[in-house]
Protein backbone atom coordinates (compact mmCIF):
# COMPACT_ATOMS: atom_id res chain seq x y z
CA UNK A 1 0.00 0.00 0.00
CA UNK A 2 1.42 3.39 -0.92
CA UNK A 3 2.07 6.11 1.61
CA UNK A 4 -0.79 8.50 2.35
CA UNK A 5 0.39 12.12 2.26
CA UNK A 6 -1.96 14.90 3.38
CA UNK A 7 -0.48 17.84 1.46
CA UNK A 8 -1.45 21.48 2.00
CA UNK A 9 0.28 24.18 -0.03
CA UNK A 10 -0.54 27.54 1.60
CA UNK A 11 -3.57 26.24 3.51
CA UNK A 12 -6.45 28.49 4.50
CA UNK A 13 -5.61 27.60 8.10
CA UNK A 14 -2.83 25.68 9.89
CA UNK A 15 -3.00 25.71 13.69
CA UNK A 16 -2.19 23.84 16.86
CA UNK A 17 -5.13 23.38 19.21
CA UNK A 18 -6.57 21.25 21.97
CA UNK A 19 -9.64 19.30 22.90
CA UNK A 20 -10.53 18.83 26.56
CA UNK A 21 -9.96 20.55 29.88
CA UNK A 22 -6.55 21.68 31.18
CA UNK A 23 -4.75 18.71 32.64
CA UNK A 24 -6.62 16.33 30.34
CA UNK A 25 -6.14 18.09 26.99
CA UNK A 26 -5.38 16.31 23.73
CA UNK A 27 -3.18 18.29 21.34
CA UNK A 28 -3.65 18.44 17.56
CA UNK A 29 -2.21 20.01 14.44
CA UNK A 30 -4.97 20.90 12.01
CA UNK A 31 -4.71 22.02 8.37
CA UNK A 32 -7.69 23.27 6.39
CA UNK A 33 -8.03 24.21 2.71
CA UNK A 34 -10.69 23.98 0.00
CA UNK A 35 -13.27 22.39 2.26
CA UNK A 36 -11.04 19.58 3.57
CA UNK A 37 -9.51 19.35 7.04
CA UNK A 38 -6.78 17.07 8.38
CA UNK A 39 -6.14 16.68 12.12
CA UNK A 40 -3.20 14.79 13.61
CA UNK A 41 -2.64 14.15 17.32
CA UNK A 42 0.62 14.81 19.13
CA UNK A 43 2.04 15.48 22.58
CA UNK A 44 2.19 18.88 24.27
CA UNK A 45 5.99 18.73 24.26
CA UNK A 46 5.97 18.10 20.50
CA UNK A 47 3.80 21.19 19.93
CA UNK A 48 6.16 23.32 22.06
CA UNK A 49 9.27 21.95 20.32
CA UNK A 50 7.76 22.50 16.86
CA UNK A 51 6.83 26.12 17.63
CA UNK A 52 10.26 26.88 19.10
CA UNK A 53 12.10 25.29 16.16
CA UNK A 54 9.95 27.18 13.63
CA UNK A 55 10.82 30.48 15.34
CA UNK A 56 14.52 29.55 15.43
CA UNK A 57 14.55 28.54 11.76
CA UNK A 58 12.75 31.74 10.72
CA UNK A 59 15.21 33.83 12.77
CA UNK A 60 18.08 32.06 10.98
CA UNK A 61 16.47 32.73 7.56
CA UNK A 62 16.19 36.43 8.42
CA UNK A 63 19.80 36.53 9.67
CA UNK A 64 21.23 34.79 6.60
CA UNK A 65 19.25 36.96 4.19
CA UNK A 66 20.38 40.15 5.91
CA UNK A 67 16.75 40.98 6.65
CA UNK A 68 15.59 40.74 3.02
CA UNK A 69 13.60 37.49 3.42
CA UNK A 70 9.80 37.92 3.57
CA UNK A 71 9.70 36.84 7.22
CA UNK A 72 8.39 39.15 9.96
CA UNK A 73 10.42 39.42 13.17
CA UNK A 74 7.26 38.70 15.21
CA UNK A 75 3.80 37.40 14.39
CA UNK A 76 1.62 40.19 12.94
CA UNK A 77 -1.42 40.88 15.14
CA UNK A 78 -3.76 40.73 12.13
CA UNK A 79 -2.69 37.08 11.61
CA UNK A 80 -3.75 36.06 15.14
CA UNK A 81 -6.06 33.03 15.03
CA UNK A 82 -7.82 32.33 18.33
CA UNK A 83 -10.70 30.28 16.93
CA UNK A 84 -11.13 26.69 18.14
CA UNK A 85 -10.23 23.70 16.00
CA UNK A 86 -12.64 22.82 13.19
CA UNK A 87 -15.20 20.27 14.43
CA UNK A 88 -15.46 17.38 14.43
CA UNK A 89 -11.79 16.72 15.24
CA UNK A 90 -11.09 13.34 13.64
CA UNK A 91 -7.55 12.09 14.25
CA UNK A 92 -5.87 10.79 11.08
CA UNK A 93 -2.84 9.51 12.99
CA UNK A 94 -0.60 10.16 16.01
CA UNK A 95 2.60 12.03 15.16
CA UNK A 96 5.90 10.25 15.74
CA UNK A 97 8.50 12.36 13.95
CA UNK A 98 8.49 15.89 12.59
CA UNK A 99 10.75 17.76 10.19
CA UNK A 100 11.19 21.39 9.17
CA UNK A 101 12.83 22.96 6.15
CA UNK A 102 13.03 26.33 4.41
CA UNK A 103 12.61 26.36 0.64
CA UNK A 104 14.81 29.32 -0.30
CA UNK A 105 13.70 29.42 -3.94
CA UNK A 106 9.98 29.68 -3.19
CA UNK A 107 10.50 31.26 0.25
CA UNK A 108 8.30 28.75 2.05
CA UNK A 109 8.50 26.90 5.36
CA UNK A 110 7.86 23.17 4.99
CA UNK A 111 6.46 21.34 8.02
CA UNK A 112 6.20 17.54 7.96
CA UNK A 113 4.57 15.39 10.62
CA UNK A 114 4.88 11.63 10.14
CA UNK A 115 2.81 8.96 11.88
CA UNK A 116 4.20 7.11 14.86
CA UNK A 117 5.43 3.67 13.85
CA UNK A 118 6.18 0.78 16.18
CA UNK A 119 9.37 -0.98 15.07
CA UNK A 120 10.35 -4.42 16.27
CA UNK A 121 13.96 -5.58 16.26
CA UNK A 122 16.16 -8.11 18.03
CA UNK A 123 19.01 -5.68 18.67
CA UNK A 124 19.85 -1.99 18.63
CA UNK A 125 21.60 -2.45 15.26
CA UNK A 126 18.49 -4.08 13.76
CA UNK A 127 16.36 -1.25 15.14
CA UNK A 128 18.69 1.39 13.65
CA UNK A 129 18.56 -0.42 10.27
CA UNK A 130 14.74 -0.58 10.39
CA UNK A 131 14.53 3.14 11.24
CA UNK A 132 16.89 4.02 8.36
CA UNK A 133 14.89 1.96 5.85
CA UNK A 134 11.66 3.58 7.05
CA UNK A 135 13.07 7.10 6.63
CA UNK A 136 14.31 6.33 3.11
CA UNK A 137 11.06 4.68 1.95
CA UNK A 138 9.16 7.63 0.46
CA UNK A 139 6.70 5.41 -1.39
CA UNK A 140 5.62 2.95 1.31
CA UNK A 141 6.28 4.87 4.52
CA UNK A 142 3.78 5.78 7.22
CA UNK A 143 1.13 8.48 6.68
CA UNK A 144 2.39 12.06 6.65
CA UNK A 145 1.03 15.59 6.92
CA UNK A 146 3.05 18.03 4.78
CA UNK A 147 2.29 21.76 4.93
CA UNK A 148 3.95 24.64 3.06
CA UNK A 149 3.65 28.09 4.67
CA UNK A 150 4.81 31.63 4.02
CA UNK A 151 7.13 33.13 6.64
CA UNK A 152 4.23 35.18 8.00
CA UNK A 153 1.97 32.11 8.28
CA UNK A 154 4.75 30.17 10.02
CA UNK A 155 5.30 32.97 12.58
CA UNK A 156 1.56 33.11 13.28
CA UNK A 157 1.46 29.31 13.70
CA UNK A 158 4.37 29.35 16.16
CA UNK A 159 2.83 32.16 18.23
CA UNK A 160 -0.53 30.42 18.53
CA UNK A 161 1.12 27.05 19.28
CA UNK A 162 3.10 28.52 22.18
CA UNK A 163 -0.01 30.29 23.45
CA UNK A 164 -1.93 26.98 23.36
CA UNK A 165 0.84 25.17 25.26
CA UNK A 166 1.00 27.92 27.90
CA UNK A 167 -2.80 28.06 28.35
CA UNK A 168 -2.86 24.95 30.51
CA UNK A 169 -2.94 24.69 34.28
CA UNK A 170 -1.11 27.47 36.13
CA UNK A 171 2.17 26.48 37.80
CA UNK A 172 2.63 26.19 41.57
CA UNK A 173 4.58 29.27 42.78
CA UNK A 174 6.82 27.03 44.89
CA UNK A 175 7.64 23.99 42.74
CA UNK A 176 6.45 25.04 39.25
CA UNK A 177 4.47 21.82 38.80
CA UNK A 178 0.95 22.29 37.39
CA UNK A 179 -1.82 23.02 39.89
CA UNK A 180 -4.81 20.70 39.72
CA UNK A 181 -8.34 21.99 40.35
CA UNK A 182 -8.69 19.33 43.08
CA UNK A 183 -5.58 20.61 44.86
CA UNK A 184 -1.83 20.11 44.65
CA UNK A 185 0.59 18.02 46.67
CA UNK A 186 3.66 20.24 46.56
CA UNK A 187 7.01 18.49 47.06
CA UNK A 188 8.44 21.74 48.45
CA UNK A 189 5.82 21.63 51.24
CA UNK A 190 6.70 18.05 52.28
CA UNK A 191 3.44 16.76 50.86
CA UNK A 192 1.21 19.38 52.41
CA UNK A 193 -1.90 19.62 50.19
CA UNK A 194 -2.28 23.11 48.80
CA UNK A 195 -5.67 24.21 47.45
CA UNK A 196 -5.55 25.68 43.98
Amino acid sequence: MSRQVFFYDLPDRFVAGTVGLPGRRSFFLQATASGRTTSVALEKTQVAALAERIDELLDEVVRRSGGSAPVPAVSPTEMADTAPLESPVEEEFRVGTMALAWDGEEERMIVEAQALVELEADSDEDLADAEERLLQDDENGPPMLRVRLTGTMARAFAKRALDVVNAGRPPCPLCSLPLDPEGHVCPRQNGYRRDA
